[in-house]
């Protein structure tokens, strides 16, 4: 982990030291933000750069963004394929507890770089209608989660901030289903769960953002033939998100408005169909036709089905 733009370091020189003052430590106060990289390119990096933008103004944080991102730019050089995970908190404070002074000292920030060398999948890739090309990955199943996510006032309310913990909670609670459904006979493949917040509404998964798409009920002929509606995915994914009407929630109240559910707004806005934010309710449930998960890393993760709390399954 590098420590901008100074770095305190451990006697053996190899671990960076976090004082117990640190704001984020302390108070989750700042943001982060996750970016892959391949052939020493930061993928969506405007994206990225438009959420140091908005999150240092959100918070009230002084970060000189474009200073920031030639270093981004230099650290992607280096290590050509993998994650750089960047942290950026509000500096310490004179002042004790919570509050911080609305002047210079209290906008400086702390920058935290976390550098990892992995191999970001690209073996699919779909394409966009604005000729971007994203990752998308196999096709696998979901299950809806009873954790909450929080609901928060409009300056947090989308904001990929620290305070992650209903996240944490949530991930703890998919990883205890896919460890139960190791049994024999038992569901395979469930990579994500969706997730409600505390008002009711269905808002993302625990690492992504979510699309879907609406049918009216179906006689058993037409289920049929939505049944079969993976199968032309998997035969012509240029048309997969243009076929039909996409829908995503809203973050205006809980949820982080992620970087690659932007792109594929932007990427649908001058097509037949734009997406619409809307809310997504219980009721909405069996009558999903279609379901993606997506984040800035792994892009689209199709669906073939959703498993809600009452056990039924929901297929597309």
């Amino acid at each position: 982990m590098s420590h901008l733009p100074h770095t305190d370091k451990s006697p053996d020189n190899s671990t960076v030291i976090a004082s117990l003052d640190n704001r984020g430590l302390a108070y989750a106060d700042g943001f982060f933000t996750t970016m892959g990289v391949i052939n020493g390119l930061i993928l969506w990096q405007d994206y990225h750069h438009q959420r140091l933008i908005s999150h240092a103004e959100a918070l009230h944080l002084d970060l000189d963004s474009r200073s920031l991102l030639a270093i981004l730019q230099t650290h992607a050089q280096q290590l050509n394929q993998g994650i750089l995970k960047l942290i950026i908190t509000r500096a310490v404070q004179d002042i004790r507890g919570y509050g911080y002074t609305l002047s210079e000292s209290g906008s400086k920030c702390e920058i935290w770089l976390k550098s990892s060398a992995m191999t970001i999948a690209t073996s699919k890739q779909l394409h966009l209608p604005d000729c971007h090309l994203i990752p998308m990955q196999s096709a696998s199943t979901a299950v809806c989660l009873s954790s909450q996510l929080a609901c928060l006032p409009p300056p947090l309310a989308g904001l990929k901030s620290l305070n992650r913990l209903d996240n944490v909670l949530a991930s703890a609670e998919l990883q205890g289903i896919k460890a139960n459904i190791l049994a024999p006979n038992a569901e395979l493949g469930i990579s994500e769960g969706l997730l409600r917040d505390m008002s009711g509404c269905w808002v993302e998964g625990t690492m992504s953002n979510v699309f879907y798409q609406l049918s009216e009920p179906t006689s058993s002929e037409q289920q049929s033939s939505k049944s079969e509606s993976l199968l032309d995915l998997n035969k012509n994914d240029s048309n997969y998100l243009t076929q039909g009407q996409w829908y995503t929630p809203s973050m205006a109240q809980s949820g982080v408005a992620g970087v690659m559910r932007q792109v594929i707004i932007d990427a649908l806005s001058t097509t037949e169909y734009p997406v619409v934010i809307r809310a997504l309710q219980d009721e909405d449930l069996p009558q999903l036709s279609q379901l993606f998960f997506c984040n800035a890393l792994r892009g689209i993760m199709p669906m073939t089905s959703l498993k809600l709390l009452t056990g039924e399954v929901v297929s597309f």
